[in-house]
This record gives C-alpha cells, structure tokens and sequence, in this order.
C-alpha cells in the first residue's frame, strides 16, 4: 500500500470495504468508514462524496473517537 495521509484521494488507496451507520438517513448525509489493510488505521470518506478525499487516522485514534462518543463526550455537538 502507498502512504496514506489526511486529505488523499480516495482513488490512491486499495480497494475498501466501506461502512456507513445504520442511523445514516436517506439521503445519504453520513461518513463512511473503511479498515485499511493489515489493521494500518481507518479512512473516512464523505458518502455523498464518494470519490473525494478520504481522512487518515490511527487504530488508537479511532478508538478514542469511538469510545469518547460512546461516553457521551460530543453529545453537545448534536445539540
């Protein structure tokens, strides 16, 4: 895999299995989210953009997303 970095091409990576949330709604205002190979990190992806550029992070990145969310920690950001 070439290096990844914030802000590449969706198109320079491998080919992905990407993940959108069940709570995504119809029209497809959501962020998709792909495991890179051999557990390098996650990409995210705009799923109204499919082909845009994709954001890098650390598997220990996402984790503290994910349970800092799960703790309520952003709450406030959805109003």
């Amino acid at each position: 895999m070439t290096h990844t970095y914030n802000g590449m091409s969706v198109h320079e990576l491998p080919p992905l299995t990407w993940q959108k949330s069940r709570r995504s709604n119809p029209s497809g205002n959501c962020v998709e989210m792909a495991q890179l190979p051999d557990g390098a990190g996650v990409a995210i992806r705009n799923s109204r953009d499919p082909d845009g550029p994709a954001l890098i992070y650390t598997t220990d990145e996402i984790a503290a997303f994910i349970l800092g969310a799960r703790d309520g920690d952003f709450d406030h950001l959805i109003g």
